[in-house]
């Protein structure tokens, strides 16, 4: 018999709000309702839903789902879809799937879970349901077909240990487990669905409940396939309970068994005795994001543990060498919890076991601990899960270390890039600003695919509170406000404009753009000095500086706060002058000249040659000198190059050093930016597998804003940068800095574009549609 299938679509508009019956303001109506278990527990908690479906002849349909907070679909036993893709509930997304049925008996299934306040920091919930909504199917629809619902015993919620923005942790208990729930093979008790509420469209809202405003997915499914590496590096005896923090010693592993741990990762079973505990530490080979899988047979009661590092550690805490493991432990010293990661509990079947939510790191420590009969593990695999970007790029050049470099940092971003983008994978996996400027730099130059830096976009915007500040990071219901990564989303909104092609879109941004600068206007004096907004004001994880605030920003005034509002004042008038709104546009333009003026007068120092970070002069930093030659202040160039040779300034790391590499451009001094790069250089000859979030001794060991030299090696080596919005023009101006030659194809709304210079001068290939000036 030909099988059930289905297969996820997107959709530009929602399908429903057209033909909604009734009056008008009836239009944001569902023909669907949410459903929920007739008795909920208290969360955290589970649901299956589940709904044969008969049909007579072959059909096919197509579904629109969601739930709250999470759901897994299956058709037939078989996993479909995840979701729905996170955002908040004014912008709560469904997910679209064109459902195919042989003739027959088919079962559509849905597992949702929620976890309440142990969720992930990025999760919104208004309560638990769950929605599907059949087009022209009434029978499939929730409200109108004969769902029904049960709790799913087996799931336990652990701690989420220092991954404190990520979620708790899961214990899947197979004993208890109904394993044949999705397809009726089971012997729990079963009850109609409980009608919870009608379900609305955000379009056309009106004389809404409380609820969650429904909008299409904008994005694709996630990539999802079976990482391919994996060394087995350990295999010890476990005593049981907390062996994080005993170190890993050569002496200590069970070598003849090492290859048949190694043997498993290749699709090769193993049984583990009864009455035997092992401790099994695995290299990944890499960074990894991944779903973890194991399928167990027989060995009721045993215990398989899965944690996750990103590294191992020395006693000190450190962790050194990332390809070192002797002598060094799981955990660090400073770790009050036993690891992060997930626990399985064989009930004596033939069982796969998994997680709800991805797990992150590049090492995993496997624990087993059978009891009175032996436990097969029949697959051990890791599924990596991301969002679906590839490196459609190129660049090499006459130092091999920036391909390296360039290879290091689109990992970085595939890694900290799912259904938002995300500053680290490991301990927060949250959408900032600052963080997410860069991430869609690095995407621009090395996809075709904006999708991701659209919906980014867009949740900043949504963010925006009623003094007209976005958000820090967004979504997440943990509310935080970092009044400097406001300013750097209006830059991501030039950025959209300029290096992608579609100023509607752009148009639709503007009027967030403005609430943000005019929140900004709220505390600048009479003379042009603008004064710290209440929030954290984050620049930089610069030791000296506290909370990574420069001096003067907590509270008062800070040069580089007032440099960057110049800056992003001035990319705002650039902007509205190409939407076309003049007006508009001199009203930015004289708040930067304002700003910028007064700068000038309270912070440039003609002894030091450089702008002070505070009007008493008493510190100074490079972040200073670069921002205000970006805002175009008189003294810039001269205070950039003087910044190279001077001592006792403060100086950028991971994050800014972006932006000194955009001064360094400016001032021709990509010899420098070289020279910089040594950090990342060091991260190649650590062992690491992606950038960390600062220098050591850094938190991270992978963080989406240490991707931008990708960036650079395009727009600053190479040369290549929008002259008009869209990149429908472009200057070209190389600057090799010390290097012989360079080459590389970067991504175009209108196509590849082709760049090579060397000795002989540079050529270049540009796409139809771009014009070089």
């Amino acid at each position: 018999m030909t099988s059930a299938t289905a297969r996820r679509v997107l959709i530009d508009r929602d399908p429903f709000v057209e033909a909604g019956e009734g009056g008008w303001n009836d239009r944001a109506h569902w023909p669907a309702r949410w459903i929920g278990p007739e008795d909920e527990p208290a969360a955290p908690f589970v649901i299956g839903y589940r709904l044969p479906v008969d049909s007579a002849a072959a059909t096919t349909c197509r579904v629109h789902v969601s739930a709250d907070e999470r759901y897994e679909l299956y058709l037939d036993g078989l996993r479909i879809g995840r979701g729905p893709d996170r955002g908040d509930l004014d912008h709560w997304s469904f997910a679209s799937y064109d459902v195919s049925l042989p003739a027959g008996r088919h079962w559509l299934a849905a597992r949702v879970w929620t976890i309440g306040d142990d969720a992930p920091y990025a999760q919104f919930s208004h309560g638990h349901g769950f929605l599907l909504a059949a087009e022209d199917r009434p029978d499939l629809t929730t409200g109108t077909a004969g769902w029904q619902a049960a709790v799913l015993p087996g799931h336990r919620f652990l701690d989420k240990g220092v991954a404190w923005g990520c979620g708790a942790k899961l214990e899947l208990d197979g004993r208890v487990y109904p394993w044949g729930w999705p397809t009726g093979d089971d012997a729990l008790t079963w009850t109609p669905a409980r009608d919870v509420q009608q379900a609305f469209a955000r379009r056309f809202a009106n004389d809404m409940p409380p609820t969650r405003m429904l909008i299409p997915a904008i994005l694709p499914e996630q990539w999802e396939a079976p990482h391919s590496g994996g060394t087995v590096r350990l295999v010890a005896d476990f005593p049981g309970g907390d062996t994080h923090a005993v170190p890993v010693r050569a002496a200590d592993s069970i070598h003849p068994e090492e290859q048949q741990w190694q043997r498993l990762l290749s699709g090769t079973s193993l049984t583990v005795p009864a009455g035997t505990n092992r401790r099994v530490l695995i290299d990944l080979d890499n960074y990894v994001c991944a779903h973890p899988v194991v399928r167990l047979q027989g060995g009721r009661d045993a215990v398989v543990r899965i944690h996750w590092q990103e590294a191992l550690f020395d006693n000190d805490g450190s962790k050194g060498d990332r390809d070192a493991i002797e002598g060094k432990r799981f955990r660090s010293t400073r770790q009050e919890v036993d690891g992060v990661g997930d626990r399985f509990i064989a009930g004596g079947g033939d069982e796969v076991h998994s997680t709800l939510w991805w797990e992150a790191g590049r090492f995993v420590e496997v624990t087993v601990q059978t009891g009175g009969t032996a436990l097969t593990i029949a697959e051990l695999s890791f599924h990596e899960n991301r969002y679906p970007y590839e490196d459609q790029s190129s660049f090499a050049s006459s130092d091999d270390r920036l391909a390296e470099v360039k290879r290091l940092g689109f990992r970085t971003l595939q890694m900290c890039s799912h259904e938002t983008t995300m500053d680290c994978p490991y301990y927060e996996q949250l959408q900032y600003a600052g963080d997410t400027r860069l991430q869609c730099l690095v995407a621009y130059v090395t996809q075709d695919d904006d999708r991701l830096a659209r919906q980014a976009l867009l949740a900043f915007d949504r963010s925006r509170g009623t003094d007209g500040l976005t958000r820090s990071r967004h979504p997440s219901r943990i509310l935080q406000t970092i009044p400097p990564f406001s300013l750097w989303w209006v830059a991501m909104v030039h950025d959209f404009a300029m290096w992608r092609d579609d100023a509607d879109f752009a148009a639709t941004l503007m009027p967030g753009v403005r609430a943000v600068l005019d929140a900004c206007r709220t505390t600048v004096d009479e003379d042009g000095v603008f004064h710290a907004l209440d929030g954290w004001n984050f620049t930089d994880w610069v030791s000296e500086w506290s909370a990574g605030a420069p001096p003067g920003a907590h509270w008062d005034v800070s040069s580089i706060l007032n440099f960057q509002l110049a800056h992003a004042a001035g990319l705002a008038a650039e902007l509205e002058d190409h939407l076309g709104e003049p007006h508009l546009a001199a009203r930015q333009r004289e708040l930067a000249g304002r700003v910028l003026a007064a700068s000038e007068a309270r912070f440039w120092s003609a002894e030091r040659g450089l702008y002070a970070d505070e009007p008493a002069h008493e510190h100074w930093s490079e972040h200073a000198q670069c921002l205000a030659l970006l805002a175009g202040a008189r003294h810039g160039t001269a205070a950039v190059e003087r910044a190279i040779e001077s001592d006792g300034l403060s100086r950028t790391t991971v994050y800014f050093d972006h932006y000194l590499f955009e001064a360094l451009g400016r001032v021709g001094r990509v010899d420098v930016i070289h020279d910089r790069l040594a950090l990342w250089f060091g991260l190649l000859d650590s062992g690491l597998r992606t950038v960390v979030e600062q220098p050591e001794p850094t938190r991270s060991d992978c963080h989406a804003w240490g991707a931008h030299p990708i960036f650079h090696l395009y727009a600053t080596v190479l040369g290549v940068r929008p002259a008009a919005p869209g990149m429908r023009a472009v200057h070209i101006n190389p600057q090799l800095g010390g290097l012989e030659w360079a080459e590389g194809t970067l991504r175009t709304p209108h196509g590849p574009l082709h760049v090579r210079v060397d000795a002989d001068g540079t050529t270049v290939d540009l796409p139809g549609g771009i014009s070089q000036v």
